[in-house]
């Protein structure tokens, strides 16, 4: 731990690192005493991580966490063995680098990519054997198309992680009519015949902290979240952001924004009228917002969700059409935006009197029979 303190992280803090990144995973706050002893060794868990079509939001949210911030999340955590955008080699000595990442830690390294891959050879054909990698007509780099950089990483890979939307299912990029046949890694690897599993981890940016704590419990236990048929993690992306949108008791009262600068959009109405994707969006923004700045998300700011972690929404659906709402009954534990007030009737406020009535003479007669008993010498006595 003296190491990480002549890095700036004191040994609370760190321990509030992995607190969070345990959080950020759904476990326990026992776990982050785990994590911190596996990222305090000297063997940190290497990233290796490659850039493919994608505008690097991703990379740029990653940037802007305070808590963690990305040099205790590069320093302290994690050891970030190769990233284009953050790296300080260039050209042929980031191809070394690549190299020497994937021989140093064969078998062991984390593979993340960002962006989707392009499948399409100049004759507009999805490749579809690993063979054929090198005929993909786009995304080259060092000479090497994105389908052949990523099946040479991914196989020797102790896990791999797709983060953001367009590593995840292709993206903005595969918005038809899809000219680069734009895939996700998880489709891409398998369209070759790579049977990997992937985690995704959808969002445009996705939320760093599950990148962070996905990564640090495989590297302390050696286990993946527990993923959805998407490969998407459970603790992130099960509930709807309806479910726990702070503006869903205005859903439940029937109140909404009918368009944008309206009294009730002012008034911070459900915002589902005006396209809102959050009845169908699987993700956690509602709960955990970016940059720890608190309603920083499109909702949050007044706008409606536009589903950036669904393949059948985003890109797809016009911004301002709404949809089916995935989980219309309202949560049991919900409590009203307005709390309804009964009445009591005539006939309830009778039939009351009457019971009351009963009880107070049984209750009278009963006191009689108790004294009357007692001047009999009973009961003096146990």
């Amino acid at each position: 731990m003296v190491e990480r303190e002549t890095r700036g992280v004191s040994r609370r803090d760190f321990l509030k690192l992995c607190t969070v990144a345990a959080g950020a995973v759904g476990l326990p706050a026992s776990a982050a005493e785990e994590m911190a002893a596996a990222a305090s060794s000297s063997a940190r868990p290497s990233i290796i991580w490659l850039h493919w079509q994608e505008c690097t939001g991703c990379t740029e949210s990653l940037l802007r966490t305070s808590a963690p911030g990305v040099a205790e999340l590069i320093l302290s955590l994690v050891s970030l063995d190769y990233h284009e955008t953050l790296m300080a080699a260039a050209g042929q000595q980031a191809e070394e680098a690549l190299s020497a990442a994937m021989a140093r830690n064969r078998g062991k390294y984390v593979l993340v990519v960002e962006g989707s891959i392009p499948m399409k050879n100049p004759r507009g054909e999805r490749v579809t054997r690993a063979a054929d990698a090198a005929q993909a007509a786009y995304c080259r780099v060092a000479g090497k198309t994105a389908l052949e950089t990523t099946i040479a990483v991914a196989k020797d890979a102790a896990a791999i992680v797709s983060i953001g939307s367009c590593a995840s299912w292709g993206g903005v990029a595969s918005a038809e009519p899809n000219p680069t046949g734009a895939a996700g890694t998880r489709e891409a690897l398998h369209a070759v015949g790579i049977d990997r599993a992937v985690v995704s981890l959808p969002g445009c940016p996705a939320n760093p902290y599950n990148l962070l704590g996905t990564v640090l419990q495989f590297a302390t236990f050696g286990t993946l979240p527990a993923l959805d048929e998407q490969g998407r993690p459970r603790f992130a992306y099960a509930r709807t952001i309806h479910e726990d949108c702070p503006r869903r008791p205005h859903f439940d009262a029937g109140r909404f924004a009918q368009k944008f600068g309206d009294e009730g959009h002012r008034a911070g109405y459900c915002l589902y009228k005006l396209g809102c994707k959050g009845p169908a969006t699987h993700a956690r923004c509602s709960l955990e917002p970016f940059g720890e700045i608190p309603g920083a998300w499109p909702v949050g700011v007044g706008h409606p969700c536009f589903g950036c972690t669904e393949q059948k929404l985003a890109f797809r659906v016009p911004l301002h059409d709404t949809i089916e709402v995935e989980r219309p009954t309202a949560p049991a534990t919900y409590p009203p935006l307005v709390t309804r007030r009964g009445t009591v009737s005539p006939l309830a406020t009778g039939l009351a009197g009457a019971a009351i009535g009963v009880l107070a003479g049984g209750g009278y007669l009963a006191t009689r029979k108790l004294d009357a008993s007692r001047k009999d010498g009973e009961g003096e006595k146990p």
